[in-house]
Parts: C-alpha cells; structure tokens; sequence
C-alpha cells in the first residue's frame, strides 16, 4: 500500500519499509553520500536501496517527523540536545569526503569544505521517537562547506530564532539565546568566536535562501512560486532582522 509523504518539495511516496523519491541532476552526488554513511556505520540516515528510472528507494526510518506546528515532544529539550547531537555525528561522519566530492549538487559548494553539509538540518528532516531525534532524511540539499554553515540553519530551526511574528516560533528572546547556547553545547561546540560565527552562518544562510526561493520561483518552479506567493521570503527576512538585532545575546549564550 502506497502513502504520500507531504512537507517537502520532492514527490515522496512509502511502500511499505522503503520510500520512493524522484531522483534529480544532483541524486548521484546524494547516493554516493548515503552509501558513504552506511560504509562508516552512520546508521540514522536511510539506507539507498536501489533506483528505478526516475526514482530511487531508499529504506524508511519508522518515527515521527518533526513537521509544523512542532509537537511538545519536538519543541523539547530532549529533541534540541539528540538532534544537536546527531548532526555532530553526521558532520564527523562526512569530514573524510567534504573534499573530495566538489561540485554536482544541488546547492553551491562553500569554503572551507570542513564536511558534507546537510543543508536542511531542520525538525521536519529529523525522525523522532518520543522525544528523541533519532533519525536524519532528505539530503537533497547537501553540500560540501564548513561546519558553521549547518549549524546556523539548524540552530535558527532548532532554538528557534525567529521573529515574533513567525507562528512557528516560540519563545522570548533570552529562552531562543538559551537553547541557541545549548545545542552548541550539545554539538561541542564551545569557543565563543566560533559560536558568535554560528549566528553569522544563520543570517548567511537564510538570505542564500531567499535569494534561491526567489531565483527557483522566477523560473517556474510550482513548490518555490507557492512559497513566494505566501509571503515566505519576507518571513525569512523578518527573520533576520530579529537575529541581527539580537546577535549579541544569542552568540552570548553560556556553554554549559
């Protein structure tokens, strides 16, 4: 029996234990990443299974997905600290390839290539079970660049760093600086310049992002067009704006 996954901008489709993606210019890049990660023991990512013409199968992880609005058990502590976690094993993971894997993505390269970029570390790309993070999907937008660059997205998603006015945020801004802080802890990631660089990455990233939503929606794309219609580069710009007005405290967080 076939069931639609909704939330991302790929047609994915689970039969059975497996899921069923469309494959794109950027899949081979991908399946030789996921192939890597089953080589090293990485086992919360799914496992490629084959492909099939313009598909591929890949193995299904069993769990919640984090999608919005977050659920209590997403918007946990628990959930900051194992997926924290988690990215630091997936980033450890991948630091023996970053540098031998340019080009082919779907997103750009940066520098330094420190490890393969997730690109999308976020609730929705996270398995939970309970409240624990236990699984990491959709590589699509993986990518070879500093460690910096994932952990700024997945702390703006994570603490969350969002503006008031971003329904799928929460909090005040001394509880996001808190939980900013400590899934850096939780990553290991303890000097304070490279965590003031952290806060950095989320601005860099996010107006990559737009810049991207805008650029893919000018040219068609159904999924990308839809998201500028609802006004979701101007809440990523909304967005920013708040980090930069509070990069101070959030890159002030104490470790520990």
């Amino acid at each position: 029996m076939e069931q639609v996954l909704t939330g991302g901008l790929n047609e994915v489709v689970r039969v059975g234990d497996t899921v069923r993606r469309r494959r794109g210019p950027w899949s081979e890049r991908v399946t030789a990443l996921v192939r890597h990660l089953e080589r090293v023991g990485f086992r919360q990512a799914p496992r490629f299974i084959r492909a099939e013409g313009d598909f591929e199968v890949l193995e299904f992880l069993p769990g919640e997905v984090g999608s919005y609005p977050l659920t209590p058990a997403a918007r946990s502590t628990t959930a900051l600290v194992s997926a924290a976690r988690l990215l630091r094993g997936y980033h450890d993971a991948t630091a023996d390839i970053a540098t031998s894997m340019p080009g082919g993505w779907m997103l750009a390269d940066h520098e330094p290539a420190e490890v393969i970029c997730h690109g999308d570390f976020a609730p929705y790309n996270c398995v939970l079970r309970g409240e624990e993070v236990v699984g990491l999907i959709d590589f699509d937008t993986a990518h070879p660049g500093p460690r910096s660059r994932d952990l700024g997205y997945a702390v703006y998603r994570f603490a969350p760093l969002t503006d008031p006015a971003n329904e799928d945020g929460f909090g005040t801004v001394g509880e996001q600086a808190a939980r900013a802080g400590l899934f850096c802890d939780s990553y290991g990631l303890t000097d304070p310049a490279a965590r003031a660089a952290v806060i950095t990455a989320a601005v860099d990233r996010l107006r990559d992002l737009v810049e991207h939503m805008r650029a893919q929606a000018a040219a068609g794309h159904e999924g990308f067009a839809a998201h500028v219609a609802d006004g979701h580069d101007e809440l990523y710009l909304r967005d920013i704006a708040h980090i930069e007005a509070n990069a101070a405290a959030f890159a002030a967080a104490p470790a520990g």
